[in-house]
């Protein structure tokens, strides 16, 4: 169980870094691409992959570039979600992506899409658009308020406001699908006889290559701090992957507590903290959400 709790309180801690360095506006983009050098080491050290197989990847090699595009850029929209709204919502939409793959399984793979499963990806759905549920008017009487002593700009500050709320749906869709899709990337490069470890090595090289090569060429302006933050976040994502892989060894004849603990738990702390320590303000019917995200988890799992 302690590995269970090590990968939820450090999936629920990236989160909660990237909520912190957005609201002191550091470049995250920086971030990301210093920690994943950190992550690529840990890997390699923890995982211990077989790089000497990486000449039997083959096919598998324009997977694992998706995945070097995919990784970076999802933490990306990940932290523009967690801005958006709120690290609460954001959490429970990247563990709602586990649907995507199912639905993936029943489309392209031949696998029976069961009654059980078909009640789960409507929870699954109906989560999710209780999630991203933000009042508009209340984004526009927050603005107003806040300009009350700008009466000339309240025009401009209310349509920015009614724009931004159209957008924030937009955030959390796309971690709901990047998630989604590396999941299913991920499996299908372990059905081609790639072993987890190496894909995760080559992919976390790759990664952090494309994005560097991203921020020379738009000039990026450096900052130290983003930089330093990038060492704590390359730790939590590689404690993350590492302590839920050993959680599935260690409880190998329990999968069942791994994946609900990991999937409800990351749901229920997030919610905690979110609420809790940044104030997060969630209306009711995204509280109705959160709990039938929990109850998507708990269904999907039993079918």
């Amino acid at each position: 169980m302690l590995y269970l709790i090590i990968a939820v309180l450090c999936s629920v801690a990236v989160s909660v870094l990237l909520k912190v360095l957005r609201q002191k506006d550091i470049d995250i983009r920086q971030t990301i691409v210093a920690g994943y050098p950190v992550a690529f080491l840990l890997t390699l050290v923890l995982l211990k992959p077989d790089v000497s197989a990486i000449s039997t990847l083959g096919g598998a090699w324009r997977i694992i570039i998706a995945l070097g595009i995919l990784l970076p850029l999802v933490f990306v929209i990940l932290g523009r979600a967690i801005s958006a709204v709120g690290m609460v919502a954001t959490d429970a939409a990247q563990r709602l992506s586990l649907i995507i793959p199912i639905i993936a399984a029943f489309l392209w793979f031949g696998e029976v899409l069961t009654g059980t499963r078909i009640f789960g990806l409507l929870l699954g759905f109906l989560a999710l658009g209780a999630l991203v549920y933000r009042p508009q008017h209340l984004a526009i009487a927050t603005t107003s308020t806040a300009n009350i002593d700008h009466p000339s700009d309240s025009t401009t500050s209310n349509n920015s406001a009614l724009s931004y709320a159209r957008q924030t749906p937009l955030w959390l869709f796309g971690v709901w699908a990047g998630y989604g899709i590396i999941d299913i990337l991920f499996k299908q490069v372990a059905k081609q006889g790639a072993a987890f470890p190496l894909t995760l090595f080559v992919s976390f090289g790759l990664a952090a290559v494309l994005l560097f090569i991203y921020l020379l060429i738009t000039r990026v302006r450096w900052q130290g701090n983003a930089l330093a933050a990038g060492l704590l976040l390359g730790v939590l994502n590689m404690g993350n992957i590492y302590a839920y892989v050993r959680a599935h060894q260690v409880l190998s004849e329990s999968p069942s507590i791994v994946f609900t603990g990991m999937n409800v738990g990351v749901i229920t702390v997030a919610t905690l903290i979110g609420v809790g320590v940044f104030k997060e303000h969630l209306n009711r019917i995204n509280m109705l959400g959160i709990l039938l995200a929990i109850c998507c988890v708990a269904v999907l799992f039993l079918a």
